[in-house]
């Protein structure tokens, strides 16, 4: 009798475990044509062009125009940043826009990495790609795909490409060398916009898939946050035999278990998988989480629904536009900015590099197309895509940055990514991750490595 019931137990417990295991799905590669019109019938012509980052007196021209015609509007008394982008600090930033920055310099800046165009199913996709100055001898670089967010672009990686691609004469170690390669998103800088409705991060997950193979990259790391985080989570989930390494410095892994635990976490957190920098950095949950979340959202509802009326105003001035994009370079560095009259720009960043991430939106016109990938990722709602349910079976590093939007815990991450291997709380950073502090993520990409390559 106790055999049978035992055997029977056993049996169960077998039955359920192979129900309820974790199956490693992958998402469908397929393909799409994201061009104008209708696709052609001929192969797509798959050269690589050199290409060059231009400007011109007439365009600089034109700008000064715009910012010269800028109608002010003061500020509050003492509302610093809590009303947004602060009128009397914009009034300091468009004075140097207009008279002190250099915007030819700025360019020959942008230009001092190879860039490139190739086109993908239907569009011009453009990048950077960055090689080793020198190797080790017998030694080959590690290809690293790194994607930006909004309202960023390649440019937030110019600091941290000589630390990845030459790191001995940047005071590190030469174990790790790497072939960065940098594109912009579809719609975002000198990438085409799609003509189409529906294209989301699983599409540009794709073409970057197709990117790397076209470059004779079989295998390589990926690295990203903000949409680069999702991107470069698709294309985990699209072909993990292909992506040796995935390490994200952010993650939307939001889920039943996270909210319910995220309620119980302040008395239970050390039951639940908390440390106690997780607590430090959750709780008071109603502050730290639901409160701050709802003051750095309001842009989100209005991309996700109407993206291109707000755009229209913001493509046609360019005063506009800085206020904007700058905001989120205040408050998503460091949410206590916001108690700043300048909001703490400059503490972080210079306003060269932050204008010419500006710039990168005013001149190329993609305002209203980078706004409309929120409404193509998230305009159905919160986990209604197939890739918001799937799990990823890619060895993963995560560098958790304190002044992140909202913290995500280890017990978080390693749900959405069982293979979690190197888990980081890092020193001190926000959301721009390698634009704020390029040698914390650098040395974090190293370590990830150094792990995986000890497994």
């Amino acid at each position: 009798m106790w055999l049978e019931i035992l055997l029977t137990s056993v049996l169960g417990f077998a039955i359920y475990w192979f129900i309820s295991r974790d199956k490693e799905e992958t998402l469908p590669l397929e393909d799409g044509w994201w061009g104008p019109g209708t696709r052609p019938t001929g192969r797509e012509d798959e050269s690589i062009h050199p290409f060059k980052v231009e400007t011109s007196d007439e365009e600089i021209h034109d700008l000064h125009q715009r910012i010269d015609k800028f109608r002010f509007t003061p500020p509050l008394e003492d509302s610093c940043f809590h009303y947004g982008f602060n009128s009397n600090y914009l009034k300091k930033v468009i004075s140097y826009w207009r008279n002190e920055f250099d915007w030819k310099k700025q360019v020959e800046i942008l230009n001092r990495y190879p860039h490139f165009k190739t086109k993908i199913e239907g569009l011009d996709i453009h990048f950077i790609h960055v090689k080793p100055p020198q190797l080790p001898a017998g030694r080959t670089p590690k290809p690293l795909l790194m994607v930006h967010g909004w309202p960023g672009s390649f440019y937030e990686f110019y600091k941290i490409i000589p630390l990845l691609t030459d790191p001995k004469n940047h005071g590190l170690s030469d174990e790790h060398v790497f072939e960065v390669i940098c594109p912009s998103i579809p719609g975002y800088g000198f990438s085409e916009a799609s003509s189409k409705k529906g294209f989301n991060s699983v599409a540009t997950a794709r073409i970057f898939y197709k990117l790397m193979l076209r470059l004779g990259f079989q295998e390589f790391y990926i690295q990203g946050g903000d949409w680069g985080a999702l991107i470069c989570t698709n294309m985990a989930q699209l072909v993990p035999s292909h992506v040796k390494g995935l390490h994200l410095n952010m993650a939307l892994v939001l889920s039943n278990f996270s909210t319910l635990t995220l309620l119980l976490g302040r008395r239970f957190g050390r039951f639940l998988g908390y440390t106690e920098r997780d607590v430090e950095l959750l709780y008071p949950v109603k502050e730290k989480v639901f409160y701050s979340l709802m003051r750095e959202s309001g842009y989100m509802h209005i991309q996700c629904t109407k993206p291109d009326t707000v755009g229209s105003a913001l493509n046609d001035s360019p005063v506009g536009l800085a206020a904007y994009i700058l905001e989120k370079f205040s408050t998503w560095t460091n949410t206590e900015f916001r108690y700043l009259e300048d909001g703490g720009l400059e503490r972080k960043f210079s306003l060269d590099d932050l204008l010419t991430n500006v710039m990168l939106y005013w001149t190329t016109a993609t305002i209203v197309s980078s706004q409309r990938f929120y409404k193509e990722n998230l305009g159905q709602g919160w986990m209604t895509q197939k890739h918001e349910r799937m799990k990823v079976y890619v060895p993963t590093g995560f560098s958790a940055f304190p002044s992140e939007l909202m913290h995500t815990p280890e017990k978080w991450v390693r749900i959405k990514y069982p293979k979690l291997i190197s888990y980081s709380y890092m020193a001190r950073g926000g959301h721009f991750a390698a634009f704020e502090e390029p040698e914390l993520l650098a040395q974090d990409i190293r370590k990830f490595l150094s792990v995986l390559e000890q497994q």
